[in-house]
């Protein structure tokens, strides 16, 4: 079991301030990692520190606009100045608007590829620049079922998790020669701050979990083993894959 430890590495994980992205910061952090809390908003990084910091480990937070190159420079210096190295990079920040095609705003559509593509570019190369110098390091980018099924609205979300699945691929084939890997995580549904109102509508609810195989929706602690397992060693041949967490829903499409 020591290959899924974490003792002595560095994490950065972005929107990590809250859902799906604090409790995979949380579960790096019980691997053994100290972390780097990138979200938006003080409050939540700081009770994310706090919580990190509760489970005997170092912790910084660093309130951060992903969707600008500046701040995730400043960001990745930071790091750098406070623990010399970035073992882990996690691109969880992301969300979605829910808009059908023929009414999406091109401003809408902006924000969207800024926010969950462009921003996971953008850290991927801040934080692989490190990576390749120090010939180690995983990216753990997070996608999503939709890139791989079609879902009924989301049409610049989709757009973007799907190139998160080539683009993981893409940067696992480059950067492989410098023991660098790429890979995915593609999430279903997930309780969190963000689903939390589509899924207390029975009606929708319902609907989900008949398409689910396993029937129910995902607790954000689910996702941690597969994180801790691409962080660690024991995926140390592995890379350019995506790993779908969605209780076999891809199996059938939606």
């Amino acid at each position: 079991m020591d290959l899924f430890r974490l003792d002595g590495k560095v994490a950065v994980v972005t929107g990590s301030g809250k859902g799906i992205g604090k409790a995979m910061a949380l579960g790096l952090a019980e691997a053994g990692a100290d972390l780097v809390i990138v979200a938006r908003t003080e409050e939540d990084i700081q009770q994310t520190v706090l919580e990190v910091e509760q489970k005997g480990r170092k912790a910084i937070g660093i309130s951060t606009d992903v969707k600008k190159k500046e701040e995730i420079e400043k960001m990745v210096a930071k790091t750098l100045d406070t623990f010399g190295k970035i073992d882990v990079l996690v691109n969880n920040a992301g969300m979605n608007i829910r808009t059908p095609a023929l009414d999406v705003p091109e401003e809408e559509w902006e924000l969207i590829i800024q926010t969950n593509m462009k921003s996971v570019f953008l850290a991927s190369q801040a934080v692989g620049k490190h990576m390749v110098e120090q010939k180690s390091g995983s990216i753990i980018n997070i996608s999503s079922v939709a890139g791989q099924v079609a879902l009924r609205t989301g049409v610049a979300y989709a757009a973007t998790k799907a190139g998160i699945i080539q683009m993981t691929k893409t940067l696992a084939l480059e950067w492989g020669k410098h023991d660098v890997r790429v890979n995915a995580i593609a999430p279903w549904y997930f309780r969190t701050p963000l689903t939390e109102k589509l899924l207390n509508n029975e009606d929708y609810y319902n609907e989900i979990i008949s398409r689910t195989p396993l029937r129910r929706v995902g607790d954000v602690k689910e996702l941690v083993g597969p994180a801790v397992f691409l962080a660690s060693e024991a995926s140390s041949y592995v890379t350019g894959h995506t790993i779908f967490v969605d209780g076999g829903m891809s199996i059938y499409g939606f």
